[in-house]
């Protein structure tokens, strides 16, 4: 799978007005800008994994393709939804458990980039990922 491998974070692209969207105070969007974040990503069969290590926490996500789970923000935003591998692109599409608004993301691999792009309420941002 093209996910495969270690990436860290390289640069975001609208990503203060996309987390002010979600409700995210000031002082986290500043701290969220400058998190580091780095993904470990492997896939077995339908199962893939997602080690997130940051400046604020680590945690191991493991989903399997189509199936609904649970899965927590880095800042306690509750989300209930699935994962799809569409063609080239893993497709996320979540619902917040406090207000039922739907968080859409998609994970692709740009010339060699791996970009994540985020839609809520209207606002897209992007992070763009670097092979570690």
């Amino acid at each position: 799978m093209a996910f495969d491998g270690n990436w860290k974070v390289d640069r975001s692209e609208n990503y203060d007005k996309f987390m002010e969207k979600m409700g995210v105070n000031i002082v986290k969007r500043k701290l969220a800008a400058h998190d580091n974040l780095k993904l470990t990503i492997t896939q077995e069969g339908n199962t893939i994994t997602v080690k997130e290590s940051s400046t604020f926490r680590n945690i191991e996500v493991v989903f399997e393709l189509g199936v609904t789970f649970n899965y927590n923000l880095a800042d306690g935003t509750e989300l209930s939804g699935t994962w799809t591998l569409e063609g080239n692109k893993l497709i996320g599409k979540f619902k917040r458990t406090d207000n039922g608004k739907e968080l859409n993301t998609v994970r692709e691999i740009i010339g060699g980039e791996l970009v994540q792009t985020y839609v809520y309420e209207g606002v897209e941002a992007k992070r763009i990922f670097k092979k570690d």
